[in-house]
């Protein structure tokens, strides 16, 4: 099977994943009481008892798997190492970045991330933030944005395995990301297991990177939420109109719980067991 042939594949599955949970939504039954309906409409959770189902499993994983990982990580490295982690990770997320910015024309934005990429190329080999030093903070971008941007709807709200919290906006802008992401084509193209496998080596690195930076929040959050779905589903969605609203910056968002990249941001994954707040809940 061609290389090619294989990311189509991978676009297939996920817009099938999207398609699936679309009908699911649309099978839902809306609550007749005005006040039942009222509550329903503004969650705009039509698929909550599957999206409850899935935030179990991806919290039972991130208990099971990425919190112990995570803490081992955290006390087996320096903060200089995982800094540099971190540092780098984001360094590799500039073009998917650097696209976004000009797509919703943020032209000062767009700016700033490739000054960042020259300086920290040059001065920091990518490992070391010479340019946040300097005044050329990190800000994330996502098609999930740019889709906001341009006037596109949040969609239905979405709990995936393993990638935690969604939309059907913030799903199609992670599947079109995947295609903008040069890293991702560069593996598909390699028969080094390396360079193949980037695209999961940065994620699941991302994913016990960021875990490792909120675990404590995410328990206190847990042990103090009523209801604990509702409570990631809420963050989530401020979080995320935060950013699209240029608001708030990775590392003011709420936890991550997520193996995908923040967002993906997992959970920088809700980033998530997925990361997963139970996930791409929030990017770090």
């Amino acid at each position: 099977m061609s290389d090619f042939r294989r990311f189509i594949n991978c676009l297939r599955s996920l817009a099938a994943t999207l398609i699936l949970c679309g009908a699911v939504a649309a099978c839902a039954t809306a609550p007749t009481d005005p006040v039942e309906r009222e509550i329903y409409e503004e969650a705009n959770d039509p698929a909550q008892p599957l999206n409850e189902a899935i935030f179990e499993f991806n919290l039972a994983l991130d208990k099971a798997v990425l919190r112990p990982v995570a803490k081992a990580y955290e006390f087996a490295l320096p903060d200089l190492v995982r800094d540099g982690v971190r540092n780098f990770l984001r360094y590799l997320k500039t073009p998917v970045i650097l696209a976004n910015d000009l797509m919703q024309g943020e032209v000062e934005r767009a700016g700033d991330t490739l000054g960042r990429f020259l300086f920290n190329t040059i001065g920091g080999f990518g490992v070391f933030d010479v340019a946040g030093s300097g005044g050329l903070e990190y800000h994330e971008e996502d098609f999930g944005q740019t889709l906001a941007v341009w006037g596109v709807g949040e969609g239905p709200y979405l709990m995936l395995p393993f990638l935690g919290p969604s939309s059907g906006r913030d799903l199609a802008g992670f599947i079109v990301d995947s295609g903008l992401d040069p890293f991702r084509w560069w593996g598909y193209n390699s028969d080094r297991p390396v360079i193949e496998n980037n695209t999961f080596i940065r994620a699941g690195a991302e994913a016990i990177d960021t875990r490792s930076r909120n675990y404590k929040q995410l328990e206190d959050l847990e042990e103090t939420s009523l209801d604990f779905y509702a409570t990631v589903r809420s963050l989530y969605r401020q979080q995320r109109n935060s950013l699209i609203r240029n608001g708030a910056d990775a590392d003011e968002a709420i936890p991550d719980m997520s193996f995908d990249d923040a967002d993906m941001d997992v959970l920088d994954t809700v980033s998530d067991a997925s990361g997963t707040l139970p996930a791409n809940t929030v990017a770090d």
